[in-house]
């Protein structure tokens, strides 16, 4: 079932996506040679910790997982396109990291994600991501009211497909609200004019995944969570949660 927020809600949602932006921009201000990935979890979390949030990510564990996910990011280095657990590895010059967080604050959720480059950038990495980044903006300009569902997937998945690049089937967005995730799906890929029709009130969280190598397969990791590209090829993340109104679409989690 698809709720729709009153508008004294989604004032609510933008106060938690205000959290999540704010962790995003802390973990990527020390994001930096040598640093590791716990360490970036450590900053979301005092983030999250000062603004008496809680963390939609920390002890999830839907019916795919073997483990709790242990942490408030997700963080995936190179060929990891989502889902990455943060470890004790330091990151090296050149890596391309994708952040993914959330944040619960007065009962809503706020979810989003960034991809970055650390040290010197390689000029394929830079237009990966930039990539993911038009395809977010393509997805959140098309969640207009008295469009669908579908035309939001087909927006994202044109950017991606046009530059060349694989999307991973069966991976997408969602509706966001009182739970980091609800109904409806938003797939990155799509027919336009198709699914759900979306009206003022409804919330979702908007975020294109693409894979550099240009083939769509993946993997899980043996850590039962890190979604990896097949071809080691690697992959960008982007999304912010995005709330469907009829004045447009609003971002929550602008940072």
């Amino acid at each position: 079932m698809v709720e729709l927020k009153t508008d004294t809600s989604i004032d609510a949602m933008y106060e938690a996506g205000q959290v999540v932006g704010r962790a995003l921009t802390a973990a990527r201000k020390v994001a930096d040679v040598g640093v590791s990935l716990l360490e970036l979890d450590e900053v979301a979390r005092g983030v999250l910790r000062e603004a008496g949030a809680t963390s939609p990510f920390l002890g999830y564990r839907p019916s795919f997982a073997l483990t709790p996910f242990p942490a408030v990011i997700c963080a995936s280095v190179n060929d990891a396109i989502v889902h990455g657990i943060p470890t004790h590895y330091r990151l090296r010059d050149g890596d391309l990291v994708s952040i993914d967080c959330g944040a619960e604050l007065g009962g809503w959720a706020g979810d989003s994600a960034i991809s970055f480059t650390v040290g010197t950038p390689r000029a394929a990495d830079v237009r990966l991501i930039e990539t993911a980044e038009r395809a977010l903006d393509a997805g959140i300009a098309a969640a207009v009211v008295g469009n669908r569902i579908g035309d939001i997937a087909h927006a994202i998945g044109t950017v991606c497909r046009d530059a060349g690049y694989g999307v991973p089937e069966g991976f997408g967005g969602h509706g966001i609200g009182r739970r980091m995730h609800e109904d409806p799906p938003v797939p990155n890929e799509g027919r336009p004019g198709r699914g759900l029709r979306l009206r003022h009130g409804m919330a979702l969280a908007i975020e294109p995944m693409l894979i550099g190598g240009g083939t769509d397969g993946y993997h899980e990791a043996p850590d039962g969570w890190t979604l990896k590209t097949n071809d080691g090829s690697r992959a960008a993340h982007a999304e912010h949660s995005v709330a469907i109104t009829d004045a447009g679409p609003r971002i929550l989690t602008a940072r």
